[in-house]
């Protein structure tokens, strides 16, 4: 039997095994097996259970899992955080793990973010920060709906919370999609 994809919203004690996807995802060697990887922008940490805990509890905020449901049970392999920002929805932390990356489960978890904060928030837009350096990511974007604001935001240069810069010209864009 194939494995199934399954979502769910995440509880406190998915902590540490979103801490470790997330890491995975974006820092060190482990994260160049996939396409995603910051490792050549960014040392440190790209979040902490503290970041987890807070998007977990705060309101009108959640972060989505997504699992392979098969036979010796459950595996987490991707996840998102989804957040009311404003009047839009926001969306973040995303990340795959690096093995994976390719096969549609990103595809499948950003649609069923787009699902989640249409329906449980009624939100009129989805927004994000992508680094501004990052083309082969905006193109991921652009090629589901996601339009490049021009709308820059300063990188936080000096809070290790962020990663810690491996070059000084990193700055965010925010990008945006109708979910009508």
């Amino acid at each position: 039997m194939s494995a199934a994809l399954q979502f769910r919203r995440a509880a406190p004690a998915d902590t540490d095994a979103i801490v470790a996807l997330v890491e995975s995802a974006y820092r060190g060697d482990a994260s160049r097996a996939g396409w995603t990887t910051e490792a050549d922008l960014l040392d440190g940490r790209r979040t902490g259970a503290d970041d987890v805990a807070a998007c977990i509890a705060r309101p009108r905020s959640t972060i989505l899992l997504a699992e392979l449901d098969d036979d010796g049970g459950r595996d987490l392999v991707a996840c998102a955080h989804v957040a009311d920002e404003d009047g839009a929805g926001y969306f973040g932390m995303f990340s795959v793990r690096p093995g994976l990356q390719g096969g549609g489960i990103g595809k499948r978890l950003l649609e069923h973010a787009e699902r989640f904060v249409r329906e449980h928030w009624s939100l009129p837009v989805m927004r994000m920060t992508v680094i501004d350096v990052r083309d082969e990511l905006i193109a991921f974007y652009e090629r589901r709906g996601y339009r490049r604001t021009g709308i820059v935001k300063p990188f936080p240069y000096g809070d290790e919370r962020f990663g810690i810069p491996r070059r000084d010209d990193l700055r965010f864009e925010v990008l945006e999609k109708p979910l009508g």
